[in-house]
């Protein structure tokens, strides 16, 4: 909480004037009983109404005072926290925005988008009552006793009496409670997670008739949840019956032991009057710090949560600074391994070849063969465990990952698009592309001809996740984005197996003239998608089973011809 609380020093005079405004208010509170006591004994009591009138008009002025000062107070302390959750939230933002896939991995997007969401308003709300109530408690709670005191001593002692039941109270209280919290944030996660995936895998879960069984699945998540949060609310729920018991008691005692005093001559009505206000007002100081005590430890769970966000250093720093310019279009792969994080075994061993500018690369090789997994290596996604990836002809660690990635057209194996028009969703590659390069773009991918069919042909808006086009449609546009950046290396991860044969062979055929001054990779399983290739690196087991064109392949290597006999046949091959 408090290496969060640093980002507050931004608003410091907003808080200082805050912290101000409270002590007022607080003062202005606690001059109001001892108005009321004079009105009694000197007003009420001899029947001067000349003076109740008087008193009594002082007193609406302080309370006036008081509560202009509790309302501006409450605007700039909602101000200050606002803002607070607001820089946080873009600080978790930015820093995640450096984490690799495999930071990703480690956090999980469910737990991500809770820290980012829900643990930072927990502490944006706790940051609202600690503004109002850090000065405002200790205030009330020792003027109270302090004011108590000068009014009677001897009755004071009532409050010595119950004060430590209700410390003693609130404690056990928080003793129980606050171990229960970070237990609510976690079941939160899984919760979040659960409700994610079936938001996202709605069509494969109705596919398979599974409604029913992720209906139990949510079920369990939400009631795991529903029951944590419940017993966390029951041990909660003892804190203001037990608080507003020990209050009426302690009443009830003031009343009946200053009826005695009072009776005896030792007290007046009015001071006994002003000395119950008081020690309402030190009760409900306790109340209010109290509900720090259980509003603080929740917070600092999630605080907790934040920061293992912000201290996690990305696995690899972004420190190069040399530019990808050396020998354009030109990739190198120079024994490179690498090594999923908790894995057994490499994904890929020594890999080495080399793609040079014009020329298309294809590569294929069975399912887990590791060829998605050597394309995300390129825009370093993840980090080589050794060896070098070079770029352009230069070594990827040295530049930033911003330059390297400017020289890759990317087109995933799974496209998704954003909500927006399809020419802010091509723009996406390119952000100052004009008109004309994002029709060509689109032209080249085979979009064109669907495009001019929608409404508002390249301003048709696409919905979240490109739900309302097919999967080629999406497929293409994706591809239409790589294409209007004019990359010098272009990423094609298994992308044109959503389109029909045709559409593969018309984009391909359009990407020769393309793509004549940059470096084309394919990732594919169709071998009629990688013959035309300038050399095919077939993969097997995350290693190099063999590299040539496809004639020298289907002589010389089994694992590719193996490939090629499962999809063609006999006269194909021929």
């Amino acid at each position: 909480m408090i290496k969060l609380m640093k980002n507050l020093t931004v608003y410091k005079w907003i808080v200082l004037s805050v912290l101000g405004l409270v002590f007022i208010q607080s003062m202005a509170d606690l001059y109001l009983p001892t108005l009321m006591a004079d009105i009694i004994d000197k007003g009420v009591v001899v029947g001067d109404t000349a003076y109740i009138w008087k008193i009594g008009g002082i007193m609406l002025l302080v309370a006036a005072f008081g509560a202009v000062a509790s309302i501006i107070a409450s605007f700039y302390s909602s101000k200050a926290a606002m803002g607070f959750g607001r820089d946080i939230r873009r600080k978790v933002f930015k820093h995640v925005e450096q984490f690799s896939i495999q930071d990703f991995d480690e956090f999980g997007t469910a737990s991500l988008i809770t820290r980012t969401t829900n643990d930072i308003t927990q502490v944006q709300q706790v940051v609202i009552m600690m503004l109002r109530m850090v000065v405002s408690a200790p205030i009330m709670l020792v003027g109270g006793i302090i004011m108590a005191v000068s009014k009677d001593a001897k009755l004071s002692l009532v409050i010595v009496l119950t004060m430590p039941v209700l410390v003693g109270a609130v404690l056990l209280i928080m003793y129980k409670g606050v171990p229960l919290f970070k237990t609510v944030q976690t079941k939160l996660d899984q919760l979040n997670l659960v409700l994610r995936e079936n938001l996202t895998g709605i069509r494969v879960i109705r596919a398979f008739n599974r409604e029913k069984q992720e209906k139990v699945r949510l079920q369990k998540a939400n009631k795991d949840l529903t029951d944590i949060s419940i017993k966390v609310n029951k041990v909660m729920a003892f804190l203001m019956p037990v608080m507003m018991l020990v209050m009426n008691i302690t009443v009830v005692l003031i009343i009946w032991f200053g009826g005695i005093r009072i009776n005896g001559g030792s007290m007046q009505i009015g001071d006994l009057m002003a000395f119950i206000q008081y020690v309402m007002q030190i009760m409900f100081a306790l109340v209010m710090a109290s509900m720090m005590f259980i509003m603080v430890p929740r917070a600092a769970v999630s605080a907790n949560r934040i920061n293992e966000v912000l201290n996690t250093k990305p696995t690899f720093l972004n420190e190069g600074t040399k530019l990808a310019n050396k020998e354009r279009g030109t990739l190198e792969f120079d024994h490179v391994f690498f090594s999923y994080p908790g894995a057994e075994e490499s994904a890929l061993s020594n890999i080495t070849f080399q793609a040079k500018s014009g020329e298309i690369t294809a590569i294929i090789g069975g399912t887990g063969a590791g060829k998605s997994t050597l394309v995300n290596l390129i825009p370093r996604f993840y980090e080589v465990t050794s060896g070098t990836i070079r770029v352009n002809g230069v070594d990827i660690r040295e530049s930033s990952q911003d330059e390297v990635r400017s020289k890759i057209g990317f087109v995933p194996q799974k496209a998704l698009l954003f909500s927006g028009t399809i020419k802010e969703n091509i723009r996406f590659g390119k952000q100052e592309a004009t008109e004309e390069e994002i029709k060509h773009a689109a032209h080249i991918a085979q979009a064109e001809d669907f495009i001019s069919k929608m409404d508002e042909g390249y301003n048709s808006v696409i919905l979240q996740g490109g739900s309302n086009v097919s999967g080629g449609q999406k497929q293409r546009l994706s591809i239409a984005r790589a294409l209007v950046r004019k990359p010098d290396i272009y990423i094609f991860d298994d992308s044109f197996s959503a389109l029909d044969f045709k559409t593969d062979a018309n984009l391909r055929e359009a990407l020769k003239d393309e793509t004549q001054n940059a470096t084309t990779i394919i990732v594919a399983q169709r071998v009629s998608t990688v013959a035309d290739a300038h050399q095919i690196i077939v993969l097997d087991k995350g290693q190099i089973a063999g590299i040539g064109t496809h004639k020298e392949l289907l002589e010389n290597n089994d694992v590719y011809r193996e490939i090629v006999e499962s999809q063609l046949s006999e006269e194909e091959i021929a």
